[in-house]
């Protein structure tokens, strides 16, 4: 049985590296059902995020996933995917970063590159959309200074 659980979330890893969540999910839905891992839920809540938009159980799933395994940043890297995929693309930058501070993962530097960094604000005292931020930032950039 163990066997066969190792066999399922192996098969799992493999359709999704490939591209193919749902697949994933069918073979990690069937793992759940022998047994649990930390492994298994944070893969099966990313394909149950991005196959059935189950945004609050894939949270879930991917937060007892990182509360057994605080260390493995692949379950800060999917977690930070589901954030991506319910449009919540500040948490998803949190999430990666706190992952980062775990274990370096290429995936992760990958993906916050994708996403881009903005500079702080000039006058950090202000909101990043007032007017003396904007000009002072676009100044300062064309002057090489920032």
């Amino acid at each position: 049985m163990e066997d066969h659980f190792r066999y399922l979330v192996g098969e799992g890893i493999s359709a999704l590296k490939i591209g193919n969540s749902a697949l994933a999910l069918l073979h990690f839905q069937e793992a759940s059902d022998l047994n649990e891992s930390p492994e298994l839920f944070s893969h099966f809540a990313y394909c149950l995020a991005k196959e059935k938009s189950d945004y609050s159980r894939a949270i879930s799933l991917c937060e007892k996933a990182l509360n057994k395994e605080p260390w493995n940043s692949v379950h800060y890297l999917h977690l930070g995917y589901i954030y991506l995929l319910s449009g919540k693309k500040k948490e998803a930058i949190y999430t990666f970063r706190d992952g980062l501070l775990r274990e370096e993962n290429p995936d992760i530097r990958i993906e916050l590159a994708r996403l881009g960094t903005r500079k702080q604000p000039v006058i950090s005292s202000l909101p990043r959309d007032h007017i003396l931020n904007k000009y002072l930032g676009k100044f300062l950039t064309r002057l090489k200074l920032r």
